[in-house]
């Protein structure tokens, strides 16, 4: 695991908020029981003021934030340019400050969103910020393992309602996209609509499910009618059960972060 002492991992999301910090060995986490009658920044100062993990003096502060990412190469990018991309293709979210995580491995460069008066609340506790789109880590790690075997291999990531889909190609993404999804019809449509997009085998070609999935049993047995070779992702059995995967719903980004790094 990461030398990561003293820093603190606030993961947000539009329903959820978590923290995360390492002692020793072990990673201590919390999610925070939101009020819903306030805005999540009244929440996240609420949660500063009480949570007794957030009592120490932390040198660092990773803000995993989760919201539509949109996908740039890296020789178009240009860091000027990048809110008005981001606000053509999310209308909705003009408010927002545009920030952006740069994927080297990947040749990619994702931008998302975080709301002003968040980071204005962060900004006043902390003095050392970096922020992060939440599933970037799950994307380099995916990556990483996606060198092993022959054959092509489809992810569909589940977290927080929505389903990441992505494939990888050499040192590149091939397709990358997300999608709304409360159920597992929903999640085979979308999933059976990028296998076709991208001409893969049914008989020999791979799709991974990892996540917080809906009803996962039935979405497998439901795929395997038409892909052959269907695998759920265990993070312990992935992660040689690392303490950390035992721990009760804490997203499988925040695992992959701490166990793989940045």
């Amino acid at each position: 695991m990461d030398n990561i002492q003293k820093r603190l991992v606030i993961r947000i999301s539009k329903g959820r908020l978590s923290f995360a910090t390492a002692d020793g060995s072990d990673v201590l986490y919390e999610d925070y029981a939101l009020n819903s009658s306030i805005s999540m920044a009244a929440n996240l100062r609420e949660a500063l003021r009480t949570l007794p993990l957030l009592e120490d003096d932390f040198e660092r502060v990773l803000v995993m934030v989760d919201t539509p990412t949109l996908m740039v190469p890296t020789n178009l990018f240009v860091e000027e340019e990048s809110e008005v991309i981001y606000h053509h293709a999310f209308t909705d979210m003009e408010q927002q400050l545009v920030m952006h995580t740069v994927l080297p491995d990947l040749n990619a460069v994702v931008l998302f969103a975080v709301q002003k008066d968040l980071r204005s609340v962060i900004a006043n506790h902390f003095d050392n910020v970096r922020y992060t789109s939440a599933v970037a880590p799950v994307w380099r790690h995916l990556h990483q393992r996606s060198y092993t075997g022959q054959h092509q291999k489809l992810y569909g990531y589940f977290h927080d309602r929505r389903m990441e889909v992505f494939s990888f190609t050499q040192n590149r993404f091939k397709f990358c996209n997300a999608y709304a999804v409360n159920n597992p019809n929903d999640a085979l449509f979308y999933l059976l609509a990028v296998w076709k997009q991208l001409a893969m085998e049914p008989e020999h070609d791979e799709l991974y499910l990892v996540g917080d999935i809906p009803e996962r049993d039935q979405l497998m047995e439901e795929a395997q009618k038409f892909v052959k070779r269907v695998f759920f992702i265990n993070p312990s059995g992935e992660f040689n059960r690392a303490p950390i995967t035992q721990i009760q719903g804490i997203p499988y980004d925040l695992i992959t972060l701490y166990l793989k790094g940045r």
